[in-house]
């Protein structure tokens, strides 16, 4: 056998024979020729490579060294060992069966939510439009001036003007001018004088709705206007009322708009009361009739009554409210035990004709005043308490269920001030 196959079996099978020297291939000599497997015998392989013995298909592959600066047998990493941090971000695990899973990013925490407003705070603000017209007449007049007639005219004029009523303006101004003529005066000292004549004027129509009469069931009818909020009025007061473990039962007579029929249904559902209805344009006065009925065989505590929005100078319309009654009374003559009529704020000077022509026509017992938010005409209330001294049970600073309280003379006269 040739020395040069020898070595080469020396090697394959663990011989020690002396390598030969390396030869370098000429390539520039070797013409380009296409790619065959290199015969077993070839020289080169003697200087490229050497082979070891096979190991076997169940036996652990031992590695073989490898070039410089890589890692050597047992150092190199397993598949599913994850790979130098510098390689891969750390956020990201690999799965030989998966594919690769990216931690979502952390969400923002949610902003804190603004702490709830208490009534006061919702009435001031409803009332804001109010007394920021009060305060900035006040503020223009009595500025580093002596109280003369002058000033005491113009403050009547800004007191008239918010609707206060002309009673209650010149009442203010006669405590102004007692003891306080030809001298300095604050307008801090004038909003503080102004609260305490509104309260006194409030104060004695300040009630809270009485139900417990004995009456079963306490019938309310419900009064007013379109737009008053007479419906959502209802509503509120069936949510307050179950909240104290009443029984109540809703009759849906504003026969007229469907829409009505439909809120009304809607508040029974979310208050549990049940509610009486018929298809539109049916007779209010039979609806009425049937639901004193339905209310009387359940027993039910409270039968609140609800009534299509009719302007005080239509006398056919008022005619009919007027049967309505009629019809009530001959299941109970005491009855209706409650009338209340709604006011819209925004309404003015008109809110005083509306008391009026009710009053005549339905025997308004109490008053409901809404939509005191928004507007700069609050001080109606005011002049209405002053004229009629009707009771006040419920003032409304918005469309929530919250925003229906009891009347508060001392609340309401420190808000329209803009005091704190």
């Amino acid at each position: 056998m040739s020395e040069k196959k020898r070595g080469f079996l020396g090697r394959l099978f663990g011989g020690k024979d002396k390598p030969e020297e390396q030869v370098e291939p000429d390539t520039a000599a070797v013409p380009e020729a296409p790619a065959e497997e290199p015969a077993k015998d070839d020289p080169t392989l003697d200087t490229e490579m050497e082979v070891r013995p096979v190991a076997a298909l169940n036996e652990p592959f031992e590695a073989m060294p490898l070039e410089a600066g890589l890692p050597l047998g047992p150092d190199i990493p397993a598949l599913n060992d994850p790979l130098p941090g510098d390689i891969l971000p750390t956020d990201v695990s690999m799965d030989a069966e998966t594919d690769p899973v990216i931690e979502p990013p952390i969400e923002p925490e949610p902003a804190a939510e603004e702490p709830k407003q208490s009534w006061f705070q919702r009435l001031k603000s409803g009332l804001s439009r109010s007394s920021a017209s009060l305060t900035e007449g006040i503020t223009s007049i009595f500025t580093k001036r002596k109280l003369d007639a002058t000033m005491l005219e113009e403050l009547e004029d800004i007191l008239i003007q918010a609707d206060l009523g002309v009673d209650t303006a010149m009442a203010i101004t006669d405590r102004l001018s007692d003891g306080r003529y030809n001298k300095e005066i604050s307008p801090e000292e004038v909003r503080e004088i102004l609260s305490e004549e509104v309260e006194k004027v409030l104060e004695p129509v300040a009630h809270p709705l009485n139900l417990d009469t004995g009456k079963k069931p306490h019938v309310v009818l419900m009064v007013g206007v379109n737009g008053t909020g007479k419906t959502t009025t209802i509503g509120k007061l069936s949510q307050k009322l179950r909240s104290e473990g009443k029984s109540v039962m809703l009759a849906a007579g504003d026969t007229f708009r469907a829409a009505a029929v439909e809120q009304l249904k809607i508040w029974g559902e979310r208050t549990g009361a049940e509610v009486i209805a018929r298809d539109t344009g049916a007779d209010a006065a039979g609806l009425a009739f049937d639901a004193m009925k339905a209310a009387r065989e359940q027993d039910v505590d409270v039968l609140l009554i609800d009534t299509a929005g009719r302007l005080q100078n239509k006398a056919e319309l008022m005619d009919e409210l007027e049967k309505v009654i009629r019809v009530i009374k001959k299941h109970d003559p005491d009855a209706p035990h409650t009338v209340l009529l709604t006011l819209d704020a925004t309404t003015g000077q008109n809110a005083l004709n509306q008391v009026e022509i009710f009053g005549k026509v339905a025997g308004v017992t109490g008053l409901v005043m809404t939509k005191l938010d928004g507007t700069a005409r609050g001080g109606i209330l005011v002049a209405i308490a002053a004229k009629h001294g009707l009771p006040v049970h419920f003032i409304g600073v918005g469309e929530g269920v919250e925003d229906l309280e009891p009347f508060s003379a001392k609340d309401f006269a420190s808000a329209i001030a803009g005091l704190a």
